[in-house]
């Protein structure tokens, strides 16, 4: 089943399907070590690698297991980043959540919104009924935006990944249908 990719517009963000020009600014985005420095994977060094995840994205959507999204600024179409919903279940209507934002685009709630977007979405369309997402425990601010989204911390993932050589451990958040809240305004 495919799962056909949204285009949603916020107060200030535009999330939409990916397209081949957002190569290069997802390139720099995940090659930056300070941007990848919690995640399970290395920073990016191969440019052909951002072309391969933007096919890989189509191919999971056309699979029907995943629905990821790029994140413009409306104001003057700048690349913010992508979040997206992995892992869709349809049998079990769940899924996880995940984004990555430029750097230069923190601190500025586009993560939050950009969820807050993605989320009605899958429990107004999709028919979830829970969304789990995981974050580094030393990820203090990925922690706060699923926190500010209504997630609740439900435990940790003992050394279950090694990033940049160090194990590290993951907090598991998860939010039930009957607990979502839209933002207001």
């Amino acid at each position: 089943m495919t799962l056909a990719i949204p285009t949603l517009d916020t107060a200030r963000l535009r999330l939409r399907p990916f397209s081949d020009a957002d190569a290069e600014p997802l390139f720099a985005m995940h090659s930056s070590a300070h941007v990848m420095r919690y995640w399970d994977a290395p920073p990016w060094t191969d440019r052909a690698r951002a072309k391969r995840f933007i096919e890989l994205c189509r191919k999971r959507a056309d699979s029907g297991t995943d629905a990821r999204v790029a994140i413009d600024r409306t104001s003057d179409g700048a690349f913010v980043g992508w979040c997206g919903l992995i892992d869709w279940d349809p049998d079990f209507r769940s899924a996880s959540l995940g984004y990555c934002l430029d750097e230069r685009m923190w601190g500025h709630g586009y993560a939050t919104e950009a969820a807050h977007a993605l989320l009605g979405w899958a429990f107004d369309t999709l028919d979830l009924n829970r969304v789990q997402a995981e974050t580094d425990t030393r990820n203090e601010a990925s922690a706060r935006v699923l926190e500010k989204i209504g997630f609740a911390r439900e435990g940790t993932l003992r050394e279950n990944c090694i990033v940049n050589g160090d194990v590290s451990d993951s907090w598991v958040y998860g939010l039930l249908r009957r607990e979502w809240r839209p933002p207001r305004g």
